[in-house]
């Protein structure tokens, strides 16, 4: 097994799947990956904005992302 490689490359395993979770509380869906098991990914998108949306890896480092719905 070779986890995905965030952000992609095009010599590393790319992802399988790729989940955008919708939100209510973006802070506390964050602090609720991490504690099962989720890392805030090091690299997010330089085009958005932290405050709607953020990549998380799963334990196995799947990408994913969740996001706030916009007002």
């Amino acid at each position: 097994y070779r986890p995905p490689a965030w952000p992609e490359a095009p010599a590393d395993q790319h992802k399988m799947m790729h989940f955008e979770i919708e939100v209510d509380d973006l802070d506390a869906a964050l602090v609720t990956a991490v504690a099962a098991g989720g890392v805030i990914a090091p690299d997010q998108p330089a085009d958005r904005d932290p405050g709607r949306i953020r990549v998380v890896l799963d334990p196995a480092g799947h990408p994913l992302c969740l996001f706030t719905a916009g007002e």
